[in-house]
């Protein structure tokens, strides 16, 4: 393998809980919520899969399916769908929502799982080139920075600014031409087979993690290590 690419949420890093996500918006914004209904918001938000990174919603509503479907193509639609999902939660402004929203853009928002660091930086000492790939509505390039991780990077590939979404093959293909690698010498690591399955259609060898929540996955990405040579 001459390079290998990383999906981001799952994979590399973690979005924080549901319910640390409103606390730290209530807080934000000076709103103050009762704790009981604090709780119940949250499992409502969480129910609704209305935090990007976190759980996906138990149901899509019927009018946000299509948006759900392409919601990873442009910035706008990103935003669009995961606001329409926490829309269907009452909150005591609806300002929350955008707030919300754009408080998952934050590095704060993002802890790297215990072993990411120690395996880009092994990665990069090897010589093998690493890129990031990654179905996204905005920029995640400040989370690497901000958690020390952007040094051990040489190209991200993100869904928004190509206008195609994984699995489609050519967000794969614009990934292994970022970082100069045939896709035969590829080792493509993600958390979702049907999203990050698709770099095999290219010739990629494909590795799962499990999306889990940090403190539960400490060392899931060390079998990369063998699995580059």
């Amino acid at each position: 393998m001459t390079a290998v690419l990383f999906d981001f949420s799952g994979t590399l890093f973690r979005v924080e809980s549901t319910e640390s996500w409103l606390r730290a918006v209530l807080k934000e914004t000076g709103t103050a919520l009762p704790e009981p209904e604090l709780t119940r918001t949250a499992t409502a938000l969480e129910v609704a899969g209305a935090l990007p990174g976190g759980a996906n919603p138990l149901e899509v509503p019927e009018d946000l399916a299509e948006l759900w479907t392409v919601r990873d193509k442009s910035p706008a639609l990103h935003r669009a769908a995961y606001t329409g999902l926490s829309r269907r939660v009452p909150l005591p402004d609806p300002a929350l929502h955008d707030a919300l929203y754009e408080r998952h853009k934050s590095p704060s928002a993002w802890a790297p799982y215990p072993d990411a660091a120690e395996v880009l930086r092994t990665l990069r000492g090897r010589g093998i080139r690493v890129g990031v790939v990654s179905n996204i509505g905005w920029d995640l390039r400040p989370v690497f920075r901000e958690h020390g991780l952007d040094a051990n990077v040489d190209a991200y590939t993100l869904s928004y600014e190509h206008g195609v979404q994984k699995p489609d093959p050519r967000l794969f293909s614009a990934a292994c031409a970022q970082v100069g690698a045939d896709p035969r010498e590829v080792l493509m690591v993600g958390d979702s087979r049907p999203a990050d399955g698709g770099a095999a259609a290219l010739g990629c060898r494909v590795h799962f993690v499990d999306h889990l929540p940090v403190a539960q996955r400490p060392d899931a990405l060390l079998p990369v290590l063998d699995l580059v040579g």
